[in-house]
């Protein structure tokens, strides 16, 4: 089998199978010495590009169209610690391919047939690992690093179960547009389809999670492969890229040609460029026509967060987030309408409901937003701007529509709005006062029992004693939206969460990539106990690596959001919602200060509310990594909340666990 795939490499290039339209009203950006023009845009919310075939390549045929590209890294300037010409290993060539794109830290857990790249780990001087104990806490940890820093996160694994392993956090990163590159450890080209120990077929798994993968079968082509990966993860709309490496090709010795071109032809072609006047003037003059317009806007927005606030400042537009796209524009700004959608603010999302304009920035129409897609933004013209064309109209058909990066896109609007602005003569301030109204009437607001402390609580004592500039991690449930809610975020890439997947575990691998990639921040992981147990054993990495990772868990013994469902929708049957142990339910089980002291991370809990506070600002005095265990009630809702497929009409603001439905 392994002469057959030789076979096919040596005739094979991309083949490219996508949805992918290009739109016919892009405009090209002028080239660099480049055969094609290329820029790195944004990173957009919505699902990348998939590139859905594998590379399997040997030289391509003289008449094959090479782009000669030279992405972010340091190629031009590096000093190998090899002679020119010296033989090195394959995984040697592979180490220093990620050392010329800039990487000084990767998470990779070694196995059989990674070992070789781990060993050439040990002679780099400039590439740390740092070793998860779990290979999904080191794609999430990947997801954190590129998350908190907008660089690609690097992870490696060993073949088969190792491989495997990482298929949650390629999902999620495909789904949030995280830009990362795996790397996976295969047998050796000999044994490979002869279903031998630890083999499987991981280009195959990740083929339709991925937003492109390689097998290599040469080890020549290691330094063009890596430089595509690179690429490709961080260009267009991002995405994760899994490069998978035969131990033999990392065993055989090799002098690496660093200045072989990327070939890429049908992806360059396909990349959005610069937005036509044209359509920006039609936006301008939608805007100027508009007597409610808002501002929808999602992780697209997040590299031009400048760009969205000269917007906002220019024309009085009202802003609301998606859960991707929190703190593109800052939350605690009185133009901000926080969050829109099941766990959105009421104000936000009658915003939506009641505008004529709807701007949709870098989002994609996701159905946590939407609910009813004939009654979102019923009343309102949209205008839909996205780097992906296969968003455009998938779920909610736009009246206008155009392909582009945000980045450039709001700087044209911005310069139009400028130079336009006295004629113009925006005023939306009677639009604004209608929902500030509305802010008056439906805050974000929880209850208080006795002395047991409120979740929502908690987050908001910690965004005071943080002063809102800590960056925040979460897994998934309550807590993620407590956290979206209640923490009022001023910057781009402060939150740090599992959308589209919606990947339990992903809290405290992710803080510990942030706390990698960021370590000038607080880095706080608001976790539930549910999430937390499922990659507990990243306490061990954050002790022995001294990740100064702050666990703030909201532990209520149960699956909180799915008991509020089965509150509201199941007449309150548990069923199997329950994470303590049911013989002894007075007690807190199991006990996280154990986990904690067991990896020798000092821990502290709190249950009375008067006592949170203090316990808090413990947590985020004491140097190093800490533990909070902070004890809150299992009859909490997340409110409000718009039932799934339901409308604004049909938003709930009242009750919790302790109400009959």
């Amino acid at each position: 089998m392994a002469a057959t795939h030789a076979a096919a490499a040596a005739n094979l290039t991309f083949s490219f199978k996508c949805s992918y339209h290009p739109s016919p009203f892009l405009s090209p950006k002028p080239p660099t010495n480049q055969d094609f023009p290329l820029h790195f845009p944004a990173k957009s919310n919505p699902s990348p590009l998939r590139i859905i075939s594998s590379a399997i390549s040997k030289p391509q045929s003289p008449t094959t169209t090479t782009s000669s590209i030279t992405p972010a890294g340091t190629h031009d300037t590096f000093i190998s610690r090899f002679a020119v010409d010296e033989p090195r290993k394959g995984s040697d060539v592979l180490v220093e391919a990620l050392e010329r794109e800039g990487v000084t830290t990767v998470f990779a857990y070694p196995g059989g047939a990674s070992m070789e790249i781990h060993q050439a780990l040990t002679r780099s001087t400039i590439i740390r690992n740092v070793l998860p104990r779990h290979e999904q806490g080191g794609v999430f940890a990947a997801e954190g690093y590129a998350r908190a820093s907008g660089r690609p996160g690097v992870c490696i694994a060993t073949s088969g179960p190792g491989a495997t392993n990482l298929v949650s956090g390629l999902a999620d990163a495909l789904l949030d547009s995280i830009p990362i590159v795996a790397i996976t450890g295969q047998v050796p080209r000999r044994m490979i389809g002869t279903d031998a120990f630890q083999e499987t077929p991981i280009v195959e798994v990740t083929r339709s999670i991925t937003k492109h993968n390689y097998l290599v079968l040469d080890v020549e082509d290691i330094p063009r492969v890596v430089r595509e990966a690179f690429y490709l993860a961080s260009s267009g709309r991002p995405g994760p890229v899994l490069i998978d490496i035969p131990k033999d090709i990392q065993q055989q010795l090799v002098v690496p040609n660093w200045n072989q071109p990327i070939r890429l032809p049908g992806y360059v072609a396909r990349l959005p460029k610069l937005p036509d006047e044209k359509h920006l003037e039609q936006i301008v003059r939608l805007v100027s026509e508009a007597k409610k317009p808002v501002l929808y806007v999602g992780g697209g927005c997040l590299n031009s967060s400048e760009e969205l606030r000269r917007l906002v400042e220019l024309t009085g537009i009202p802003v609301a987030s998606t859960l991707m796209g929190l703190g593109a524009y800052p939350c605690n700004d009185d133009l901000s309408l926080q969050m829109l959608g099941m766990h959105g603010t009421v104000y936000a999302n009658y915003a939506v409901d009641k505008c004529d304009l709807l701007l949709a920035f870098g989002v994609r129409f996701d159905d946590r937003v939407t609910g009813k897609l004939e009654a979102f933004a019923s009343r309102a013209k949209i205008v839909h701007i996205d780097i992906d064309a296969a968003e455009i109209g998938k779920n909610k058909q736009p009246h206008v529509s155009v392909c582009a990066d945000m980045k450039p896109a709001l700087e044209g609007m911005n310069k139009l709005l400028e130079e336009r602005g006295n004629k113009l003569k925006l005023d939306f301030s009677a639009w604004r006062q209608e929902l500030q109204e509305q802010k008056v009437k439906h805050p974000l607001t929880f209850k208080t029992f006795g002395d047991a402390i409120p979740p929502q609580y908690a987050i908001k004592v910690l965004d005071e004693l943080t002063d809102g500039n800590a960056i925040i991690s979460t897994g998934v449930g309550q807590h993620q939206m407590w956290a979206a809610q209640f923490y009022k975020y001023k910057r781009p890439r402060q939150w740090l969460t599992s959308g589209g997947l919606g990947a339990m575990g992903f809290g405290l691998p992710a803080a510990m990539g942030a706390v990698v990639a960021r370590p000038d921040a607080v880095v706080v992981d608001i976790d539930g106990d549910g999430s937390f147990i499922m990659n507990v054993q990243e306490l061990a990495t954050i002790n022995v690596e001294n990740l100064p990772v702050k666990i703030m868990l909201l532990n209520n013994q149960h699956l909180g959001m799915v008991v509020q469902w089965e509150d509201r929708f199941y007449k309150a049957n548990r069923a199997h919602t329950y994470l303590g142990n049911p013989s002894k339910e007075s007690e807190i089980f199991p006990n996280m200060l154990k986990f904690a002291e067991a990896c020798g991370i000092p821990a502290a809990r709190v249950t009375k509310k008067e006592e949170l506070r203090e316990a808090i600002q413990k947590m985020l005095d004491t140097p190093g990594p800490y533990l909070l265990d902070v004890i809150v009630p299992h009859q909490e809702h997340v409110l409000p909340m718009i039932p799934s497929g339901g409308a604004f009409s049909d938003t709930i603001n009242e009750g919790d666990g302790r109400s009959q439905f």
